[in-house]
């Protein structure tokens, strides 16, 4: 039995996005072929198309019967999520090839990491870059060669911006094939108290870089819960992986096994088949629902209010934040991973990982078990199995019922808290998001004078001049897409955490973005309309004083509602931002972005 508030959004989403919806199947159902794709192509283009292949494959190819795989992966060897992709193009040809199929590595992606680029002005690219990857996607994908495609990659933007590419070519079969995240390192709870005691000063460059080294050790996904490990548990919630894959570490036989068997499953889905399982139908708003649900049950990054809303509506599906904050009230926190606990991805996984979060939200009317997903069964209920490597083979197994640590996964009945800690915010400001997962009870309502910004740099040096040291809401304003592109603004975690652990009253308003890891302090996020189209945010004064209750989503100045209407908007002061580091090369995007609730999109119609 779905739960009644789940069915109501299901509902309102469907009726929502009736036409952009039937209009999208219709493109795909118009790109779809019974045959394989190649065979549109004339001969001078096919012969371009396998020109470098050997010569089975080629003769396989011009025969036009033989299925076609596209690999398209965010390979690079300087980021340790992406750095296990290196070996992965030749254990799925090998794959395909024994399946009776053929694999090609179609194209990259830009990868970057907001790790290195924190705080710096290539994180100006960031969010940009998600539309760069699904562009990037769609070239790889033109040349009409395949019959299916396996997309390789794990981080921030890179998943969204593959599923966006995906989708544009809805009418192939798709697999969604992670790395896995690297072996626990420096406990996180450690990591953050160097990172704050270095914020104050009172330890150097040397024992925070030492730290850090501990934390970010080797190849991999970073083990805390941000926004690179939510993209993995919602993939798998719209049933886009194989069950149980996400969390498996890189170099293990069991991680090498489930990419070959992601080549070998994608062949059972193509259009030569009787098994036909477009992508563009996958994802549908079920499916989104579904991601959704997982994003709150475990206190997931606040990046996907945007993007999830980008994901849906390149398949045409609209959902807003009403729809998250409807949910968020009935779904309830059954986590605790960093930074919403002390325990990392990979405790999570020896826990019960997905299956077991998936069986506990299935059980008690909290996920859409009827998707279409690339397991061999149709529906989400291979998906509390977990895969096992037995004699050498790779098989699946059900999972545990019960969780194997209840400070890690609890259940719907016994949550850590009973909503899913994604609220709503507005008032007098604007509309945006606060994620209370991470943020202590008595912490989540600040009445405080504010404290105005333009660069984040100007908080940290006034937190390093003392003038921070007070209850204060820092209202830090220009941070919007159109800005600058919303850098994500973790930055200011830790000296914001530091004057909170001294006592003070203090919060983060802002029309930027936070990390995924972020969350301690309370703050209101990704406020719409931003500053650049004219946010209220731009008539707040030092000293005004605001109240945020994260608890009600309430965000209010208190000042007389005709004396802020007179008051003169403050303008950007310069935008010197807008060059360097190739920033300069996204002037179009910044003029053509949607707004954050809309999901910041470049790439198409959002309405």
């Amino acid at each position: 039995m779905i739960h009644p508030v789940l069915k109501s959004v299901t509902n309102d989403v469907i009726k929502r996005s009736q036409k952009t919806r039937e209009a999208y199947l219709a493109r795909v159902d118009l790109a779809s072929s019974t045959g394989p794709h190649r065979g549109v192509l004339a001969c001078g283009n096919l012969a371009h198309g396998f020109a470098a292949c050997a010569a089975d494959d080629k003769a396989a190819l011009a025969g036009n019967k033989t299925a076609n795989i596209a690999i398209v992966s965010s390979y690079n060897d300087m980021l340790s999520a992406h750095e296990p992709f290196r070996t992965f193009p030749d254990l799925i040809k090998q794959a395909a090839k024994e399946a009776g199929g053929i694999a090609q590595f179609a194209g990259g992606v830009p990868a970057m990491c907001d790790g290195v680029t924190q705080g710096q002005p290539g994180m100006e690219l960031s969010l940009f870059s998600r539309d760069v990857i699904a562009m990037s996607t769609a070239i790889a994908l033109s040349h009409n060669m395949f019959d299916a495609a396996l997309y390789l990659g794990v981080c921030d933007k890179i998943v969204p911006g593959l599923l966006i590419g995906a989708l544009s070519f809805g009418h192939l079969p798709a697999v969604f094939v992670p790395a896995g995240p690297m072996p626990s390192g420096l406990p996180n709870k450690e990591k953050v108290r160097i990172r704050q005691l270095y914020a104050e000063g009172k330890v150097g460059r040397d024992e925070l870089l030492k730290a850090e080294s501990e934390s970010y050790h080797s190849a991999g996904t970073c083990t805390f819960y941000g926004t690179a490990n939510s993209n993995q548990m919602m993939v798998e919630m719209m049933g886009l992986h194989l069950p149980g894959s996400s969390f498996i570490n890189p170099y293990t036989p069991l991680r090498d096994e489930l990419t070959k068997e992601a080549a070998r499953q994608v062949l059972n889905f193509t259009a030569q088949g009787d098994d036909f399982r477009p992508v563009g139908h996958m994802i549908n708003e079920k499916a989104i629902l579904n991601a959704l649900i997982g994003l709150l049950a475990t206190g997931g990054s606040t990046n996907h209010t945007i993007h999830l809303i980008a994901i849906a509506r390149a398949a045409g599906i609209i959902i807003n934040w009403d729809d998250f904050d409807r949910l968020s009230r009935v779904v309830p926190s059954v986590t605790r991973i960093y930074p919403n606990g002390q325990a990392d991805i990979n405790h999570f996984q020896a826990a019960g990982g997905m299956g077991l979060l998936i069986r506990e939200l299935s059980q008690n009317g909290l996920l859409h078990e009827d998707i279409i997903t690339v397991a061999t069964e149709r529906g989400m209920g291979s998906y509390t199995q977990e895969p096992k490597l037995v004699d050498g083979k790779l098989v699946w197994e059900e999972g545990t019922t019960t969780s194997l640590d209840p400070e890690v996964i609890s259940t719907v009945k016994k949550p850590f808290a009973p909503g899913g800690g994604l609220h709503l915010i507005q008032g007098n400001l604007g509309r945006g998001v606060s994620k209370i997962s991470a943020v202590e009870p008595e912490h989540r309502v600040v009445e405080a004078p504010a404290m105005v910004f333009e660069y984040q740099d100007d908080v940290v040096e006034a937190f390093k001049r003392g003038e921070l040291n007070k209850d204060v809401i820092v209202v830090l304003c220009f941070q919007g897409p159109k800005s600058n592109g919303m850098p994500e603004l973790h930055k200011l975690t830790p000296p914001l955490g530091v004057l909170q652990d001294k006592g003070f009253k203090v919060a983060l308003v802002t029309d930027g973005r936070m990390s995924g890891a972020s969350g301690k302090v309370p703050s209101a996020i990704h406020m719409s309309p931003e500053c650049a189209d004219g946010s209220v945010l731009t008539k707040v004064r030092d000293g005004d004083i605001i109240r945020l209750n994260t608890e009600t989503g309430e965000l209010n100045v208190l000042v007389d509602d005709k004396e802020l209407e007179e008051r003169v908007a403050c303008v950007m002061a310069n935008t010197e931002h807008h060059y360097g580091t190739g920033r300069e090369l996204f002037d179009s995007f910044r003029r053509g972005v949607s707004t954050a609730e809309t999901g910041a999109i470049n790439l198409f119609n959002v309405e």
